[in-house]
């Protein structure tokens, strides 16, 4: 926390901060959140992987929304983020979702019900986000079969998707397949 303090003054002026792996805490998560609040527009990618962010996620969703915020790329993969978490990032996401273009979440406890709410976010015309990252968060075909739905209601942006080491059946990896393959969808990238 100590070392982080002192990096704040930086942080509010930088374009790309990187503190994946970190230790960053709840308490960590706040005083960047705050000092990110003060300078928003600035900011244009912040990876926070590997740090148990779980609740603080809801705090870094209120710098997302500001409609100042023109954070482009944001990786959160294995920050102990459940559907709950994810729930608030989505809804700071929709408020304000023309900038994002590259949203790094796996490794986290997402579930369908998580899926669900980003197949939501996709669906809206002005979300870009261009490459979305969900590798190993318990995702079914149910969550596969929201999102491919998301997709198709908003076809133009995404370029990359990652579910790979999700629990995915042969006909879910099929309607992946197919998007990958229609010329209306721009997806050039698939694991799963």
């Amino acid at each position: 926390m100590k070392v982080l303090q002192k990096l704040l003054p930086v942080i509010k002026e930088s374009r790309s901060v990187q503190l994946y792996n970190c230790g960053v805490t709840d308490k960590g998560c706040a005083a960047l959140t705050s000092a990110l609040r003060s300078n928003p527009s600035h900011l244009r990618e912040l990876d926070l992987s590997w740090n148990k962010l779980r609740y603080s996620v809801k705090l870094l969703s209120d710098v997302l929304q500001d409609p100042q915020c023109k954070l482009e790329k944001l990786g959160l993969s294995d920050c102990d983020i459940t559907d709950e978490g994810c729930a608030a990032l989505t809804s700071a996401l929709r408020s304000n979702p023309s900038h994002l273009r590259d949203l790094n979440l796996s490794w986290n406890k997402l579930r369908d019900s998580g899926v669900k709410l980003l197949s939501d976010v996709l669906q809206d015309p002005h979300c870009k986000l261009e490459k979305l990252r969900l590798s190993d968060c318990g995702v079914t075909d149910k969550g596969c079969s929201a999102l491919t739905s998301g997709l198709r209601s908003n076809p133009s942006h995404l370029r990359e998707l990652d579910l790979s080491k999700n629990k995915l059946r042969d006909s879910s990896k099929k309607l992946l397949s197919d998007l990958k393959k229609d010329p209306h969808y721009k997806l050039e990238t698939l694991h799963y």
